[in-house]
Parts: structure tokens; C-alpha cells; sequence
């Protein structure tokens, strides 16, 4: 009877490694696609884009459409009985209780620009969350990937396992944002409350700076007015690498809205303590 249980408990972990396996294959090769649909358009003379706003500029591109036509196959090929939550074509529905959110270009602003810090982010989550993320910066050729084996970088200079920074107090941390306004006007008071306590504040880092938190170089990220899709591949990058994403009140993020991302719960309870003081 011992041996039984026994032999259930190593089939089923054997069973959960193997899906483990398949899930970040099929994340590599959808993270492989999107770069071959993005880098041809990207600064390129040609490149057309759409406003979706009638009040104010957020663009969509060709290369937003095609990244996520192109993950779309690999996910209708692969994993068929996966749910999709996408920027671009919304959500297509599955019935085995994951679903793949996708946005393929992470930071369009800064992609018609012709900045390198706009990314890919791939996540897959279940009831509770997101629990697999990779954000993808495919013109200088980064690639950060955070799963139940930890987080992890590939890059042209070097690759291995990340962590998040060690505890500093928050007079000698950095903090990120994309945009200086943040949100609201209360938003962005409530932010620039804990900017102003901090030693550097930097902006316009789109998805780029959660892969700087994730990889031990930054603080904290502070962000307002988000959607899942902006939100769950960084989130599961960051846990991964032991850190803590919350929203302004202390509870899960991964709806989107208001996200605050620490590199440790130290350095996150100070700010989200300055936050929950400032926010009417």
C-alpha cells in the first residue's frame, strides 16, 4: 500500500515536470515567432500605425497584430484546450482551466519611437493567478522567463538564474514608472509621495523595468490605469525571482489596475504603506 502511494506521488510529479516542460517550450517558441513578426517592422520607414483613442495617442502597429496572430497559431496548434487573452483579438475560449495572456508588444508608445525597452510578455494563469511569465525584448535580444523552477535571463552577454535585490531602505532605492502623470492626478501624487523619499526615480521603461526589478537592478515599480494583459507576465517573472507584486492596497494585481512590484517585502511594505496614505 506504502509502495502505491508512493509510486502515485512520483507519477504525478513525473506528469506535472513533463507539462511544466511542454508549457515553456511552447512559451519559447511563441516568444521565437513574435520576434521574427516584430524586428522587420521595427524602426522601419514603413511602419503604419492606428490610434485607438479619439482623445489623446495610444498606438497599434502591424507588428502588435502580427506578433499575436503568430502566438495565436503556435497556441491553436499546441495547446488547443487553452483559454487566450490577448491585447489585439481579446479572448478566445478553452476548457482546460489555463489561459495564455498575451500583449505582444508591451510599450508600443516606445516602439514607434524606436526605443528598445518596449517587450513581449507571455503569461499563463489559472484561478489563482499567473504562475509562468516571459518578458521578451527582442531587438537587443533579452529574454526573461519566470516559472515554478524559478526565474531565469538569456541574453547575448550572459545567461543563468535571477534574483531580486536584498533589502535597502527605500532612501536608497530606485524606483520606476512609465509615465510621469502615473494615472489620475491622485494616482500620480500618491506616487511621486514615494518618489520623493526614494534616491532615483527613472520613467518611460515600459515592461522593461519589471525585467530590471526581476534581475536584481531596481526597487520597486509603481504603475496605475493597467490591464491584465500589461500586468500577469511580469508579475509571474517577479515572484519567480522572490519578489512581491501587489496593488496599492496590499491585495493580488493581476486584473490590472494599480500595481505595485517590490524586489522584497521589506522595501514593498514601505511603500504600499506611503500609498494607502496618499490614495483618497
Amino acid at each position: 500500500m506504502r509502495g502505491s502511494a508512493l509510486n502515485g506521488t512520483c507519477l504525478r510529479m513525473t506528469t506535472q515536470n513533463l507539462e511544466f516542460e511542454n508549457i515553456d517550450a511552447v512559451a519559447s517558441r511563441m516568444a521565437d515567432a513574435a520576434r521574427a513578426a516584430i524586428l522587420p517592422l521595427f524602426r522601419s520607414e514603413n511602419l503604419s500605425q492606428d490610434n485607438k483613442l479619439s482623445v489623446g495617442f495610444d498606438p497599434v502597429t502591424e507588428a502588435d497584430r502580427a506578433a499575436e496572430r503568430a502566438m495565436r497559431e503556435i497556441l491553436a496548434e499546441d495547446r488547443p484546450h487553452d483559454s487566450i487573452l490577448g491585447e489585439e483579438y481579446g479572448e478566445t475560449r478553452g476548457t482546460s482551466g489555463l489561459t495564455w495572456v498575451l500583449d505582444p508588444i508591451d510599450g508600443t508608445r516606445g516602439f514607434v519611437s524606436g526605443t528598445p525597452t518596449w517587450g513581449v510578455l507571455i503569461a499563463l494563469s489559472n484561478e489563482r493567478g499567473p504562475f509562468y511569465g516571459v518578458i521578451d525584448q527582442p531587438y537587443i535580444g533579452e529574454r526573461f522567463r519566470g516559472g515554478p523552477d524559478g526565474a531565469f535571463f538569456d541574453g547575448p552577454h550572459r545567461s543563468g538564474r535571477i534574483r531580486t535585490r536584498g533589502y535597502r531602505p527605500l532612501s536608497e532605492a530606485t524606483v520606476f514608472t512609465t509615465f510621469p502623470e502615473v494615472g489620475t492626478p491622485a494616482e500620480g501624487k500618491a506616487f511621486h509621495k514615494v518618489a520623493e523619499q526614494a534616491q532615483l526615480t527613472r520613467y518611460g521603461m515600459d515592461c522593461y523595468a519589471y525585467a530590471l526589478l526581476a534581475s536584481g537592478q531596481i526597487d520597486l515599480v509603481i504603475e496605475a490605469g493597467l490591464q491584465a494583459y500589461d500586468i500577469q507576465a511580469p508579475i509571474a517573472v517577479i515572484q519567480a525571482a522572490g519578489g512581491v507584486v501587489t496593488d496599492w492596497t496590499g491585495a493580488p494585481a493581476h486584473a490590472g489596475g494599480r500595481a505595485l512590484a517590490a524586489a522584497n517585502e521589506q522595501i514593498h511594505a514601505e511603500a504600499l504603506e506611503i500609498l494607502k496614505a496618499a490614495m483618497p
